[in-house]
């Protein structure tokens, strides 16, 4: 916790930190700290970081998240080091348990529509196929050993490219990187933190991606689907969703073998690349996955 208090003691404007709670955080520390009479979060960032992620996009698309009213204020931004604070939100932090019960698929859908259609516009594109070139390289540059298939994989997956780009998409702000943990939950609505991978996006990517990382079942992928269209979804739209489920998975691999390679020590990471990387296969292989594809290029 002297980490956080010595941190916040560089920071201009806020006075002295009296305490500190360490929260969750895969890659980097994130603490709750008491400053100027106020709940605050303070986030330092992970080592190695500074290879893929751009502090410079990050705090352009976090302020417009939280214009947005999706996302808490930031207060403060040090590109350089990194360093970010915001508001403190109370909301209990979601994990695949939580999310679980009735209603919580369709808060989250309701948070990340509200984004979508906000008009924002965040710095910074994701691009699928351009990220796993970038992660590839970054890969290479630390001598790792990626899973058995991989490339293959890769390029099976451009037959869901030319899907994809037979009806492009209507770029939004997206989250990009819906984890779990990423979501506070108030009982009424859901607010959206961590914005180190957002951009502009097909926002169906945002679902997809929420539906793996939540591991909805089918229930609660449904309730997600018609919160956020109001109704369920045509099969376009669905086989866009199912898409990027096996995508999220695909790219993702590439982000857990990094993290092995930098040695961090939150979690065996190797597992969870490879953990990623076989769900990925087994969507891509099954039986409806090719029927899905064929509604996203019929648009």
């Amino acid at each position: 916790m002297d980490e956080a208090v010595a941190a916040m003691g560089t920071i201009p404007g806020f006075g002295e930190a009296v305490g500190a709670e360490r929260l969750g955080g895969l890659t980097n520390r994130v603490y709750r700290v008491e400053a100027g009479g106020a709940p605050l979060v303070l986030r330092i960032p992970g080592e190695g970081t500074e290879a893929y992620i751009d502090r410079e996009v990050e705090a352009v698309n976090a302020r417009a998240a939280a214009a947005a009213g999706v996302s808490p204020e930031v207060l403060y931004v040090d590109p350089g080091r990194g360093l970010m604070v915001t508001r403190h939100v109370e909301g209990r932090t979601m994990t695949p348990a939580l999310f679980r019960a009735p209603g919580t698929a369709g808060r989250a859908a309701a948070a990340l529509g509200r984004l979508h259609r906000s008009g924002a516009r965040f710095a910074f594109r994701f691009e699928l196929f351009a990220m796993i070139e970038d992660y590839l390289k970054v890969l290479a540059g630390l001598n790792a050993v990626l899973p058995e298939g991989y490339h293959a994989a890769v390029a099976e997956a451009e037959a869901v490219r030319a899907a994809l780009e037979a009806h492009p998409a209507a770029l939004a702000p997206c989250h990009c990187d819906p984890l779990c943990e990423n979501f506070l939950d108030t009982g009424e609505r859901m607010w959206i933190v961590d914005w180190e991978y957002s951009g502009m996006n097909d926002p169906l990517w945002d679902l997809g991606d929420l539906a793996v990382e939540g591991e909805f079942g089918p229930a609660q992928e449904e309730e997600m689907l018609v919160a956020y269209f109001g109704g369920p979804p045509g099969p376009a739209e669905r086989g866009r969703v199912v898409a990027y489920k096996a995508m999220c998975d695909l790219l993702w691999t590439l982000w857990g073998l990094i993290q092995h390679a930098n040695r961090n020590p939150a979690d065996d990471f190797w597992a969870y690349a490879t953990n990623r990387f076989a769900r990925c296969r087994r969507l891509m292989a099954s039986a409806g996955f090719a029927g899905h594809l064929a509604a996203v290029r019929a648009g």
